[in-house]
């Protein structure tokens, strides 16, 4: 087997950089956040028509919390934190409702909204391991194209929003600088320079722009060094009426979608953070999400957007090869310390709407790609293709009037199915739970992890694949995988690890059978084994032996372990009548 270490990797998360060099990454890093971060507010707050008072507001707030959920994610207290550099930023999934809410209800409601809607982030985080085959990937992938679908005729339109009597060709000229050094730089810019890419295109934005009077210089001068626009704080509007009802769904829905998002970045930053990549963790995920839930019950709070991970944290990691935790809190202090500086803000306040949309542009077309590759990802059959084709083109329908719009009228379910991407997610996960519902029964065993649940296990097996048709060989081979993994999930010092439950599960799935054991977290990753056993050079116990005949027996091994609850799904080839399935080395 080839080397699993990752040289490139300088300071693992739990290593310490010297001074310098902790500082310099911090400051570079924020310097790269901080426009995104602001850039997402003001052209939701300018789409919207809200006040310039809201707008300095928003993104004083929006900073502020950005800078202490990034500095909570690598600090990780408790359960809150991935104990990684996940950078923290104003969350683009939420611009179309974001933009919605304010224009049906004002900021005070948009506040409401977003810290309802954060108690679901908490409720996913808490019991990840049961909405696994609720929130597929491919519900993921849908809403997340569904939420671009959404929001682009919005940024089409803040192409052309510039003072009156400006220029015709300001416009193009300064969202096509954009477009050209953002584009260019991401498809031939070498590595570093790449990261660089929105900051220099914005830039070049401005200063195309700038000839034409599209960049405000008067209120960067106007603007202090120093202090926070506190008198500006939005409250809450907590009156539960019809545009709330119907604005919660979909508040909740592109929630989730960013918490997915935020599962993503949790497993990928694991991977490229050491210099021996482990298996996933989700503990760590859900500490992340656990940590991006907080940034959005304080976005609320504070009356700004929302925020998510931001997939620049995995870029960063790989780039400089710095994972050290103690960085993403520098990170967080520079980012927060900012924003009591409003001059800083005014400068990236006063980018053009073009700019910024141009930006935004390119954020959402990968962010379409990245949608795109989570569906394929999880692999596309006839049902899977029907879900993602069917809910995404029902989303698009719904967005733009074209599905029944008499019907609707412009009450309640206007609101709701009018938004594309709610509409698309409640059909996508109307037909997973379908297919959920109507697919092959699950068999169940539920029992005590104690020295009789082996011989429990092995005739729950047993019978399973004599009733599934299977020959007399394949069921014992069925049952032998059961007991390696039983054994691969025990601790240590133990055969059986006392007042543990064990939830057991098996169903056919064509050729063949999908078994689940379900247990309280505990004992060490078994992908983490399956992954490095080629390089242990002989075996040394017991315990090794399962490990390989686990590999050797099964198609694939899936081991997540939760804060909550330990899983390992094992997939073993079906033998029916006379065939014999064929080992898997």
């Amino acid at each position: 087997m080839a080397s699993l270490v990752n040289e490139h990797v300088r300071y693992e998360p739990d290593e310490v950089p010297p001074p310098l060099v902790a500082l310099g990454a911090g400051a570079q890093a924020a310097a790269l956040i901080v426009a995104p971060v602001v850039l997402t507010v003001v052209i939701v707050v300018r789409i919207a028509g809200a006040s310039e008072s809201y707008l300095v507001w928003g993104v004083f707030a929006a900073m502020m919390v950005c800078g202490l959920t990034t500095a909570l994610q690598a600090a990780r207290i408790g359960r809150f934190g991935s104990g990684h550099v996940l950078i923290m930023g104003t969350s683009g999934a939420f611009i179309a409702v974001s933009v919605a809410a304010l224009q049906l209800a004002g900021p005070a409601k948009l506040a409401t909204l977003v810290v309802i809607s954060s108690l679901f982030q908490f409720l996913l985080a808490a019991r990840l391991s049961l909405l696994r085959r609720i929130f597929t990937p491919t519900v993921a992938g849908v809403v997340i194209m569904l939420i671009t679908a959404t929001v682009t005729p919005v940024i089409f339109d803040s192409l052309t929003q510039v003072p009156e009597g400006t220029d015709k060709a300001a416009a193009p000229l300064a969202a096509g600088a954009t477009l050209l050094v953002v584009a260019g730089l991401i498809l031939r810019g070498p590595p570093s320079l790449r990261l660089w890419s929105p900051v220099l295109g914005v830039a070049a934005g401005c200063a195309v722009g700038a000839p034409f009077g599209l960049y405000d210089t008067g209120t960067v001068q106007d603007a202090s060094w120093f202090g926070a626009p506190l008198a500006d704080w939005p409250g809450f509007d907590l009156k539960p009426d019809a545009a709330f009802w119907a604005l919660l769904p979909a508040f909740a829905v592109v929630t989730l979608v960013g918490a997915i998002e935020t599962i993503g970045d949790g497993v990928a930053i694991q991977r490229v953070s050491r210099r021996r990549p482990p298996a996933t963790d989700f503990q760590v995920v859900q500490g992340a999400l656990n940590a991006d839930g907080t940034g959005n019950l304080l976005s609320g709070l504070a009356g700004t957007l929302p925020n998510t991970t931001y997939s620049t944290s995995i870029s960063l990691a790989e780039v400089t090869g710095i994972g050290a935790r103690r960085v993403g809190i520098i990170i967080g202090a520079i980012i927060f310390a900012l924003a009591f500086f409003p001059k800083i803000a005014a400068l990236l306040i006063a980018i053009p709407s073009p700019v910024a949309a141009a930006y935004i542009m390119i954020l959402l077309a990968l962010l379409f790609v990245q949608g795109m590759r989570i569906v394929i990802q999880d692999g596309v059959d006839h049902r899977k293709a029907l879900v993602a084709g069917l809910s995404f083109w029902l989303g698009v329908g719904f967005q733009n009037g074209w599905i029944f719009p008499d019907l609707l009228g412009d009450g309640f379910l206007a609101i709701l199915l009018g938004n594309g991407m709610t509409s698309g997610a409640i059909a996508a996960v109307i037909m997973m739970l379908f297919l959920e519902l109507t697919g092959p029964r699950r068999k169940r065993l539920r029992v005590e992890l104690d020295d009789e649940t082996l011989p429990r296990v092995s005739d729950f097996l047993r019978d399973f694949a004599i009733g599934a048709g299977w020959n007399a060989s394949a069921a014992e081979r069925l049952v032998l995988v059961g007991e390696e993994t039983l054994r691969s999930m025990s601790s240590e010092d133990q055969d059986m690890p006392a007042g543990r439950r064990l939830v057991a599960t098996a169903r056919s799935l064509g050729r063949e059978a999908e078994v689940e054991f379900i247990a309280a977290a505990g004992g060490e990753n078994l992908e983490d084994r399956l992954a490095y056993l080629g390089e242990a050079p002989e075996v040394t116990d017991e315990r090794e032996i399962s490990f390989r005949l686990l590999r050797h027996l099964s198609t694939s091994v899936s081991h997540q372990k939760y804060h909550d609850v330990e899983i390992v799904s094992v997939r073993v080839a079906a033998g029916r009548g006379g065939e014999q399935p064929e080992a898997h080395s």
